[in-house]
């Protein structure tokens, strides 16, 4: 059965399904041979062959989906131009190909999710699900009430004003306190900026729920499989029916 290209390569796991696209319309993708510049392509998973950037994508494939408990100074991403380390050489012993889940900065810590089914990524990311995350954040000074009341109504940041927000206090005092900061957006260093613009710089942050999955007691650096019940609670909350394999 032929579908869209960019549809059955998200579904093969390469990229979300709007990366795909760009992958299509730079040219690096291939159908049989053919190299497709053209978003409204199909191809049939069971018999075309498709390749990108010369390598053959496997459309056959068994979902998986892992959690990774993010240390500090690796990015999140396949690899760097830059040369720093990437999450990906912390996993290693994952024999299928997974890709990160949005993503964590370089200086950030904690739940980092990776799948390798397009369509469910691209639900996760996609800013109509508001999917909640919540973070552990440790910042310089102690923001007081009318602040955190700030915080909790949203900042005009440069790229726009942020949704409201859940904020309670962890840890009140006036050189370094703790704050759990749930987030039903990701805009880049959001969490960071917002802090900023009252004044409070974040010393650490840590992601410690990505929507129903928990970090709990997962050590830095370590990952582990998702259990049943987490992966269905992840397709039921962005309308996905779980895959049957």
């Amino acid at each position: 059965m032929e579908e869209r290209l960019q549809k059955v390569l998200a579904d093969a796991g390469v990229a979300s399904r709007r990366k795909c696209e760009q992958l299509i319309l730079a040219g690096r993708v291939s159908v049989n041979g053919n190299v497709v510049t053209t978003l409204g392509t199909k191809a049939d998973p069971m018999r075309d062959v498709l390749t990108v950037d010369s390598v053959v994508i496997s459309v056959r494939h068994d979902t998986v989906g892992l959690i990774l408990h993010k240390p500090t100074s690796y990015v999140t991403t396949v690899a760097d131009p830059q040369g720093r380390r990437t999450v990906m050489e912390l996993l290693q012993e994952v024999r299928e190909r997974v890709y990160p889940v949005g993503r964590l900065d370089y200086d950030s810590t904690g739940l980092l999710l990776f799948c390798n089914d397009g369509e469910l990524t691209n639900r996760l990311l996609h800013p109509s699900f508001k999917l909640e995350k919540v973070y552990r954040v440790t910042l310089l000074g102690m923001p007081n009430s009318d602040e955190l009341d700030q915080l909790r109504r949203g900042v005009k940041l440069t790229d726009g004003m942020t949704l409201p927000t859940k904020v309670k206090v962890l840890r009140n005092h006036p050189l370094e306190s703790v704050l759990e900061i749930t987030l039903r957006e990701g805009r880049k260093r959001q969490i960071r900026r917002m802090c900023e613009f009252l004044g409070y710089p974040v010393r650490r942050l840590k992601r410690v729920e990505f929507g129903p999955l928990k970090l709990g007691d997962l050590p830095p650096g370590h990952w582990r499989y998702l259990t049943q019940e987490e992966w269905a609670a992840l397709y039921r909350d962005v309308g996905l029916d779980l895959p049957q394999e």
